[in-house]
């Protein structure tokens, strides 16, 4: 005899002891057991996160070697964004899966994204002439339209994910919209922070973008 179906440990146990007491008792004979130990998603989450490190330190470098210092102000927007996503989902009370890991991540390309934009901006304006301190001031505000749409139509992707997913499409969602306000945040106000306050402390008659 064989017992087949969704069942859970003591639900399976029940069954059995019932079927041995009814009155044509059959002995149960177990073919196969299986148990999945807890330290297989740890090993699943840690494998994440390491990832997730590698991806920003890969991006940190590219960042530094293709816009310089204000690629490392980025850079410095980029780690304070993930420190507000981890800080708004404990606030929530959410629990790091791996589909939140692949939001993370997500938001880190996103993010890189918007401060390439903006810095190419600044180029545009630094070949029109412009000076340093107007020149970002200039990229950031003709980049800001653009940057508010790719955000906006992702931030709706993540809104009907939410709404129409479960379990982990949910987290990733979650995940990845949080994201989104925190890189548009950083981008627009950090970074630009560093930059206008190195641009007015050292005051530089150019500086290399």
């Amino acid at each position: 005899m064989r017992i087949t179906g969704d069942f859970a440990i003591e639900e399976a146990q029940d069954l059995a002891a019932i079927i041995e007491a009814g009155e044509m008792p059959a002995k149960v004979q177990f073919l196969d057991q299986r148990t999945v130990s807890a330290t297989l998603g740890q090993d699943s989450i840690r494998a994440g996160v390491r990832a997730s490190l590698i991806g920003l330190a890969l991006v940190a470098l590219f960042m530094i070697l293709a816009y310089g210092l204000m690629g490392f102000f980025a850079v410095g927007s980029l780690a304070a964004n993930i420190i507000l996503i981890v800080g708004a989902l404990s606030g929530l009370g959410a629990t790091l899966t791996l589909p939140g890991i692949a939001g993370i991540i997500l938001t880190i390309g996103m993010a890189v994204d918007a401060n390439v934009l903006v810095f190419e901006r600044i180029r545009e304006e630094k070949r029109a002439g412009r000076s340093p301190l107007t020149a970002v001031q200039a990229g950031y505000e003709r980049a800001l339209s653009t940057i508010l749409d790719a955000n906006i139509t992702t931030f709706i992707a993540a809104a009907i994910l939410y709404l129409l997913g479960s379990g982990p499409v949910k987290g990733f969602a979650v995940t990845l919209a949080i994201g989104i306000i925190t890189s548009v945040f950083t981008a627009f106000v950090l970074t630009r922070w560093f930059t206008v306050m190195w641009l007015k402390g050292f005051k530089p008659k150019k500086f290399v973008l």
